[in-house]
């Protein structure tokens, strides 16, 4: 949701106060941020000397002071280049984090610059920040990421598919769908359709050619539902989705709700040769992934568990089984007694009055806080799938500002957990959900970074749709506002440090949310309103294609919700987890992805580059990429009419002083897009485009000596 009483708040201040300034300097011209670009090392460890620049236009102001904690410290021009002067300082770092912004004198004139723009005063918060000593994977940087709901995405091996009848779980039995076409029901967290591991192993050629260089799997461990956060068994892969090799027992009789008698689900899941089987093949497929050069991200769950949880084992599944402890629910003396928070009067066995997250009985709230046990049995488990010989890429976190019963002690996991995944794998990624403001969990100590949903998913699809994220909501002021959509990207990107800002996950889909094809028909409403076909009805592919080139240009790492490349469309939550449509795939829309995808991996700019927001107006804006070489220039016209934009490209470097001719390196309209070279001129530092209805347009120049 935007702020916008704080947006408004800060936009009429600076508006007044550059109507003041205008005559005295270019206010446009005033930039620094957290890059390579303007501070090196951008993840300097603690001795080390950093340098921080400041960029003006050229002899336009009188002096610049870099403010360290109250200290002011005079910058001085180290460079002249472009038209702008580069001032520059050094300054040591210890062990803690530093704090600052920038003071511009021009005659009588002072201003201060911050994350988040030029301000007539100072401020007490969007300070930038050095935290020495933090650093995100390199690899992880700018990543093209895959999600796959593995379940949905390809049926590799039939034999290990879950069988109608197979348990009872949530009011019905287990369902195994016959048609992968069928749209999932309203109510359907026992339909499976058969995807799995071997499948994910199949279409890797696939992903490679569409140039995926992460995939982040949703859970991958045993679990009753197709959606896999309910984990029974922390411990191992559901066999459901690896290999079944041992297949005894019976399937539930009809009526039976008993899963003490679901004795083929049991032997399923609880025999070792099948969970052991299952590790193994997930080992030989994150080494063929490695193989590839690409890398692998697992859900974690940890913030509770399922009621079919070993643990806890409200379905007595565990009870007679060999080589496993009593649950918490069968008996008070189980060894995971403490690992849930069960309440006074209540007596075993069978106790079922636990804690459950948001009252689910079926998702036991787990108990840190009351069991070191519970808590060094997690720690080990984030450490073991990042290690040989599993060697996961990191963890996905599910909703983990909720884990604990406290703020305080929900920070004092999260610093463990990242200490204990680190000293086990230093190159694993640690990137939470979250919503909201995440800042307090990214000061370098905690979690890498987010799912970007304030700084990516939410103002993408406010500008582009005007949708709310699970199409809840149609918002006709925010469709089209290019004022607030760089404004809200301003406010919430200040949030991030910029190694966390380049690792964010920024999605336009997911599987808690509407497909973002399905929010361009406008249609508000879910799967149980308006039913499974309205989900496609009046859906504007160019409208999506739009978004895809914003988020391969945009900085952080762009991540495909499986199928979004190939039109899949449906509402929220379960409608967005439709199959992946084989056979049935927009192939135009696929090509458009590889296309940008090339784009995005191709230019390094769109990787490390500096962000410079260069104009909007109704429908349409405007922004670039820059590095000292290197400039991109983005351009999208989200009307249905022809749109004519004045872009000042000298903003992000180009030259004020000659014609500089910018390459064009895709369009992408209302009629299809193309790759087909052309060059656009921009005089004066300015380039006057006209843009196509509903398109978009990537623009690109390097100094010669870059080629």
């Amino acid at each position: 949701m935007y702020q916008e009483h704080e947006y408004s708040r800060q936009k009429k201040r600076r508006q007044e106060y550059i109507l003041q300034m205008m005559p005295v300097f270019s206010k446009d011209a005033l930039f620094s941020d957290d890059t390579e670009n303007y501070r090196t090392p951008m993840e300097p460890e603690p001795g080390d000397r950093v340098t921080i620049r400041f960029r003006t236009l050229r002899n336009n102001v009188d002096e610049v002071y870099l403010v360290v904690q109250g200290f002011r410290i005079p910058m001085r021009v180290g460079a002249r280049e472009g038209g702008f002067d580069h001032y520059e300082t050094e300054l040591a770092v210890g062990k803690e984090t530093v704090e600052y912004f920038f003071e511009i004198v021009a005659g009588q004139i002072r201003c201060y610059y911050y994350q988040n723009g030029v301000f007539p005063e100072q401020q007490d918060d969007h300070l930038f920040r050095i935290v020495p000593g933090f650093s995100t994977p390199g690899w992880a940087k700018g990543a093209v990421m895959y999600q796959i709901y593995v379940d949905r995405f390809f049926n590799g091996d039939p034999g290990n598919d879950v069988l109608t009848g197979e348990y009872f779980y949530i009011g019905d039995t287990s369902v195994r769908v016959e048609d992968w076409n069928k749209p999932p029901a309203v109510m359907g967290v026992r339909e499976f359709y058969g995807g799995d591991l071997q499948g994910v192993m199949d279409k890797l050629d696939y992903l490679q050619d569409l140039g995926v260089e992460v995939l982040y799997l949703n859970p991958i461990f045993v679990s009753p539902s197709n959606h896999k956060y309910d984990i029974q068994d922390y411990d191992h892969v559901d066999p459901h989705l690896g290999v079944i090799v041992k297949d005894e027992g019976e399937l539930l009789r009809p009526g039976d709700t008993d899963n003490t008698h679901a004795t083929r689900y049991i032997c399923r899941v609880t025999d070792k040769e099948n969970l052991e089987a299952s590790d193994r093949f997930f080992i030989r497929l994150v080494e063929e992934i490695h193989k590839r050069g690409m890398r692998v991200i697992l859900d974690g769950v940890f913030n509770h568990c399922g009621s079919f949880n070993k643990w806890m084992d409200r379905e007595c599944i565990y009870e007679e089984q060999e080589g496993y402890e009593k649950g918490a629910y069968v008996s008070e003396d189980s060894p995971y007694r403490s690992f849930f928070q069960f309440h006074d009067g209540y007596h075993w066995p069978y106790n079922d009055s636990y804690d459950g997250w948001w009252g689910h009985d079926t998702l036991p709230k787990l108990n840190y806080e009351q069991s070191p046990e519970l808590y060094q049995y997690i720690l080990q488990v984030a450490k073991k799938w990042v290690s040989p010989p599993f060697n996961a890429d990191g963890w996905r976190l599910d909703v983990a500002a909720d884990l604990g019963h406290s703020n305080e002690y929900n920070h004092q996991f999260w610093k463990d957990f990242r200490k204990a995944v680190k000293e086990a794998n230093p190159e694993a990624l640690i990137l939470a959900e979250h919503y909201g403001n995440a800042e307090s969990w990214l000061q370098g100590d905690e979690w890498d970074s987010i799912m970007n949903y304030d700084a990516f998913m939410e103002p993408v699809t406010w500008f582009l749709t005007g949708m709310e994220k699970h199409s809840d909501e149609f918002r006709e002021d925010l469709y089209g506002n290019g004022t607030y959509f760089f404004e809200a990207m301003a406010y919430h990107m200040s949030a991030f440090l910029m190694p966390s800002q380049l690792t964010a996950m920024n999605e336009l889909s997911n599987h808690d949310h509407s497909r973002f094809l399905t929010r361009t028909n406008h249609k508000v409403g879910r799967l149980i309103h308006l039913g499974s076909d309205a989900a496609q009805e009046g859906i504007c592919v160019p409208v999506m294609r739009e978004a895809v080139v914003i988020q391969m240009t945009w900085p952080g790492a762009p991540t495909i919700y499986y199928g979004d490349e190939a039109g899949v469309c449906g509402f929220t939550d379960p409608d967005s987890r439709r199959t992946y449509p084989w056979g049935r795939e927009d192939q135009e829309l696929i090509r458009f992805h590889k296309e940008m995808i090339a784009i995005h991996k191709q230019y390094q700019v769109f990787v490390s580059g500096s962000i410079k927001f260069l104009c909007c107006q109704y429908q349409g804006i405007a922004y670039g990429r820059f590095s000292r070489k290197q400039r991109a220039v983005i351009a999208v016209n989200n009307s249905q009419e022809t749109m004519r934009m004045e872009i000042p490209v000298w903003q992000v470097g180009v030259s004020r002083f000659r014609d500089v001719a910018l390459e064009r390196i895709i369009l992408t309209h209302r009629d299809g897009y193309t790759r087909e070279g052309a060059v656009m001129t921009a005089k004066g530092g300015y380039l006057d485009l006209e843009l196509l209805p509903l398109s978009a347009v990537v623009l690109y120049h390097a100094d010669r000596d870059e080629g």
